[in-house]
């Protein structure tokens, strides 16, 4: 038979060079469990951070454009402050009643049995499924709204078209960037692993596996 050319040949080299470094490191329950509880308590900081961070924007926004709402020299100034009350007050009421689900999540797992991994998993995909909700297309219709009902005051109301698209487009930009900076630890661990299959004669086994990359740690963490 034909030698395999020495492309495939190095294909080949490099291919075992990538995978011969890879340790696989079984995952005890204790392991898992440890893992799912530092994703919910980092998403809890995250959420308590963004919370905060949040709240102190829109109360500015608030504090800022009652002021100019009064005190602006320009008549169209006055007018978009006024608007831009509204919009403030109704995102600070959001971003105050409508908590993120980690920090609950976090005092729910640290009350219950330490080391109960199926308990921990079950709460991690709770709040991950929450996680993919506060993504979704409908958690912009409540955005959606308010900013069409404002950039039309503007743009209808005071006859100024091109104001009012600039307040609309600013209005979902600024509520895509506070979607997207929610946490999303709880997502980020549970889609970590995959399921994997291997089979050795009569042997099937099943189970999942993620890719361990880190400063001092290069290896495929096994669960079965």
């Amino acid at each position: 038979m034909p030698s395999l050319c020495p492309l495939r040949r190095l294909a080949r080299v490099c291919l075992l060079a990538l995978l011969l470094p890879l340790p696989a490191l079984a995952q005890s329950p204790e392991t898992q469990w440890q893992a799912y509880e530092s994703a919910l308590a980092d998403g809890a900081r995250q959420a308590d951070r963004w919370r905060t961070g949040w709240t102190a924007f829109y109360a500015g926004s608030l504090a800022l454009n009652a002021w100019q709402a009064s005190e602006a020299s320009g008549r169209d100034d006055r007018y978009d402050a006024r608007v831009g009350v509204v919009k403030s007050a109704l995102a600070l009421g959001g971003v105050l009643m409508d908590r993120q689900p980690h920090p609950a999540a976090y005092r729910e797992l640290q009350s219950g049995e330490p080391g109960d991994t199926a308990g921990a998993r079950e709460i991690l995909e709770a709040v991950a499924e929450e996680e993919r909700r506060r993504r979704s297309g409908e958690a912009r219709l409540g955005s959606l709204v308010v900013n069409t009902a404002a950039g039309l005051l503007i743009a209808v109301g005071d006859g100024r078209e091109r104001d009012g698209a600039i307040n609309f487009a600013t209005g979902m930009l600024i509520n895509e960037l506070r979607l997207q900076t929610q946490p999303r630890q709880a997502g980020a661990a549970i889609n970590r692993f995959q399921p994997a299959q291997a089979s050795m004669g009569d042997l099937h086994l099943e189970g999942e596996y993620a890719l361990l990359v880190g400063p001092n740690q290069l290896g495929v963490a096994l669960r079965y």
